[in-house]
């Protein structure tokens, strides 16, 4: 029974985590245009085995990670940094000639590699999962006594995949169905999404430290 319910509640977590338009879903999203499921898949797969050792490790040291300011704050603001960058990325990228050649056109022929380095450096999910098992461990939803905490870190990376892969096929069957989405997903709402998060978590960096 605590198996279980350590599956579900970390399937549950990552999956509504995972569903916002991050630039992990974006990527995933581009790659599934230009190369198909299967290449997206293995995308995907490399996402989730550095998650795996994030959510993991942040699991066993999560009271030290939270108590450690400095690093969470640098975290955070390298975050807020980061969104601009993207922003400018995917903003540059839609304007060349070549559309279908894709921002990472030129690394997609090694997905899982790719996936691998996109999510080393999706540093924000260091705080962000310190502070959901740090709750979760607290309120007693999830025991991580001996082997069940493997369980809960499967739960959350199935979350990952299974959320990460339905915004991506979502995302997809919108565009092909709305000529204006195709049109300015990339050129304009895409660095627009990147914006506006960069401002509301410099807000937040602003407010909080």
């Amino acid at each position: 029974m605590k198996i279980l319910k350590n599956l579900t509640v970390g399937f549950l977590v990552s999956f509504i985590g995972s569903i916002p338009m991050g630039f992990l879903n974006i990527i995933g999203f581009q790659i599934y245009n230009m190369s198909g499921l299967r290449l997206t898949i293995s995308y995907l797969l490399g996402v989730i085995a550095i998650e795996f050792w994030v959510i993991y490790f942040t699991l066993l040291f999560a009271n030290q990670l939270i108590k450690n300011k400095k690093l969470i704050k640098l975290i955070e603001g390298f975050s807020v940094i980061f969104m601009f960058i993207l922003a400018y990325v995917f903003y540059s990228g839609s304007k060349s000639e070549n559309i279908n050649s894709g921002i990472f056109s030129d690394y997609t022929k090694y997905p899982f590699m790719l996936g691998i380095i996109l999510s080393s450096t999706n540093f924000i999910q260091i705080p962000f999962w310190t502070s959901w098992n740090l709750y979760l461990l607290n309120g007693k939803y999830i025991e991580i006594s001996k082997t069940r905490k493997y369980f809960y870190v499967l739960g959350t990376i199935c979350g990952t995949f299974i959320g990460m892969l339905t915004l991506i096929l979502s995302l997809s069957y919108i565009t092909n169905q709305t000529g204006f989405l195709a049109k300015y997903l990339m050129k304009v709402i895409i660095p627009t999404v990147f914006i506006i998060l960069g401002i509301y978590q410099g807000i937040k960096f602003y407010k909080k430290y």
